[in-house]
Protein backbone atom coordinates (compact mmCIF):
# COMPACT_ATOMS: atom_id res chain seq x y z
CA UNK A 1 0.00 0.00 0.00
CA UNK A 2 1.37 3.37 -0.84
CA UNK A 3 2.59 5.40 2.23
CA UNK A 4 3.40 9.04 2.41
CA UNK A 5 6.89 10.16 3.68
CA UNK A 6 6.62 13.34 5.13
CA UNK A 7 9.53 15.20 6.59
CA UNK A 8 10.58 19.08 7.51
CA UNK A 9 9.00 19.23 10.55
CA UNK A 10 10.45 21.27 14.05
CA UNK A 11 10.44 23.96 16.09
CA UNK A 12 10.86 27.65 15.10
CA UNK A 13 9.93 30.77 16.71
CA UNK A 14 6.97 33.08 15.27
CA UNK A 15 7.59 35.07 12.21
CA UNK A 16 9.81 31.83 11.02
CA UNK A 17 9.56 29.43 8.38
CA UNK A 18 9.45 26.02 7.84
CA UNK A 19 9.46 23.78 4.40
CA UNK A 20 8.11 20.38 5.17
CA UNK A 21 8.33 17.77 1.91
CA UNK A 22 6.26 14.78 1.12
CA UNK A 23 6.94 11.94 -1.07
CA UNK A 24 5.19 8.72 -1.42
CA UNK A 25 6.40 5.57 -0.97
CA UNK A 26 5.98 3.95 -4.57
CA UNK A 27 4.75 5.43 -8.22
CA UNK A 28 1.39 7.04 -8.01
CA UNK A 29 1.01 7.87 -11.79
CA UNK A 30 1.09 11.08 -13.57
CA UNK A 31 -2.43 12.75 -12.52
CA UNK A 32 -3.19 13.38 -8.56
CA UNK A 33 -3.93 15.57 -6.05
CA UNK A 34 -2.04 15.78 -3.10
CA UNK A 35 -3.13 17.93 0.46
CA UNK A 36 -1.85 18.97 3.25
CA UNK A 37 -3.78 18.48 6.51
CA UNK A 38 -3.01 19.28 10.04
CA UNK A 39 -4.21 18.17 13.81
CA UNK A 40 -3.96 19.86 16.95
CA UNK A 41 -4.74 18.65 20.70
CA UNK A 42 -8.23 19.31 21.15
CA UNK A 43 -9.29 20.63 17.46
CA UNK A 44 -10.63 18.82 14.51
CA UNK A 45 -8.16 17.88 11.57
CA UNK A 46 -8.41 20.49 9.36
CA UNK A 47 -7.27 21.01 5.17
CA UNK A 48 -4.29 23.62 4.89
CA UNK A 49 -3.36 23.01 1.31
CA UNK A 50 -4.22 20.90 -2.10
CA UNK A 51 -2.09 20.64 -5.10
CA UNK A 52 -2.93 18.43 -7.93
CA UNK A 53 -0.40 17.04 -10.86
CA UNK A 54 -1.28 19.97 -13.63
CA UNK A 55 -0.95 22.64 -11.38
CA UNK A 56 -3.70 23.94 -9.36
CA UNK A 57 -3.58 24.49 -5.94
CA UNK A 58 -6.09 25.85 -3.28
CA UNK A 59 -5.40 27.03 0.25
CA UNK A 60 -7.24 27.41 3.56
CA UNK A 61 -8.12 31.00 4.45
CA UNK A 62 -5.56 30.78 7.89
CA UNK A 63 -2.82 30.27 5.79
CA UNK A 64 -3.43 31.87 2.32
CA UNK A 65 -0.01 34.19 1.89
CA UNK A 66 1.86 32.81 4.11
CA UNK A 67 2.33 29.24 2.70
CA UNK A 68 2.94 27.67 -0.45
CA UNK A 69 2.52 24.59 -1.92
CA UNK A 70 4.37 23.48 -4.58
CA UNK A 71 4.90 20.42 -6.63
CA UNK A 72 8.30 18.71 -8.39
CA UNK A 73 6.04 16.85 -10.70
CA UNK A 74 9.34 14.42 -12.00
CA UNK A 75 9.47 13.02 -8.32
CA UNK A 76 5.98 13.43 -6.89
CA UNK A 77 7.34 15.26 -4.34
CA UNK A 78 5.34 18.20 -3.20
CA UNK A 79 6.50 20.61 -0.72
CA UNK A 80 4.38 22.94 2.08
CA UNK A 81 6.87 26.36 2.00
CA UNK A 82 5.53 27.88 5.38
CA UNK A 83 6.24 31.56 6.54
CA UNK A 84 5.44 33.93 9.09
CA UNK A 85 4.32 31.19 11.30
CA UNK A 86 2.18 31.56 14.36
CA UNK A 87 1.52 29.72 17.34
CA UNK A 88 -1.95 28.86 15.97
CA UNK A 89 0.26 26.47 13.40
CA UNK A 90 1.36 24.00 15.82
CA UNK A 91 0.66 20.89 15.04
CA UNK A 92 0.88 17.87 13.28
CA UNK A 93 0.99 17.82 9.64
CA UNK A 94 0.26 15.37 7.25
CA UNK A 95 0.76 14.57 4.18
CA UNK A 96 -2.39 12.82 1.97
CA UNK A 97 -2.64 12.02 -1.98
CA UNK A 98 -5.19 9.93 -4.21
CA UNK A 99 -4.60 9.20 -8.15
CA UNK A 100 -6.76 10.51 -10.78
CA UNK A 101 -8.58 13.60 -8.87
CA UNK A 102 -7.78 17.08 -10.14
CA UNK A 103 -8.12 20.42 -7.99
CA UNK A 104 -12.16 21.41 -8.30
CA UNK A 105 -13.21 18.55 -9.48
CA UNK A 106 -15.63 15.52 -7.59
CA UNK A 107 -16.15 12.35 -8.05
CA UNK A 108 -17.48 8.94 -6.45
CA UNK A 109 -14.51 8.82 -4.62
CA UNK A 110 -13.29 12.99 -4.18
CA UNK A 111 -14.83 14.70 -2.25
CA UNK A 112 -12.98 17.97 -2.63
CA UNK A 113 -9.02 18.51 -2.06
CA UNK A 114 -10.25 19.78 1.53
CA UNK A 115 -11.98 16.70 2.14
CA UNK A 116 -9.76 14.09 4.20
CA UNK A 117 -12.07 11.55 2.57
CA UNK A 118 -10.85 11.92 -0.31
CA UNK A 119 -7.74 10.53 0.47
CA UNK A 120 -7.19 7.04 0.77
CA UNK A 121 -2.88 6.96 1.20
CA UNK A 122 -1.31 9.10 4.29
CA UNK A 123 1.60 9.95 6.06
CA UNK A 124 2.52 9.11 10.09
CA UNK A 125 2.72 13.44 10.34
CA UNK A 126 5.44 15.52 11.07
CA UNK A 127 5.19 17.93 14.08
CA UNK A 128 5.65 21.64 13.94
CA UNK A 129 5.78 23.58 16.78
CA UNK A 130 5.58 27.33 16.76
CA UNK A 131 6.42 29.16 19.68
CA UNK A 132 5.94 32.78 20.57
Amino acid sequence: RVQMLESGGGSVQAGGSLRLSCAPSEDIGSSYCMGWFRKSPGKEREEVAGLDSHGSSKYADSVKVRFIISLDNAKNLVYLQMNNLKPEDSAMYYCAATMAARIGSVGSMFFGWDDSRSYPYWGQGTQVTVSS
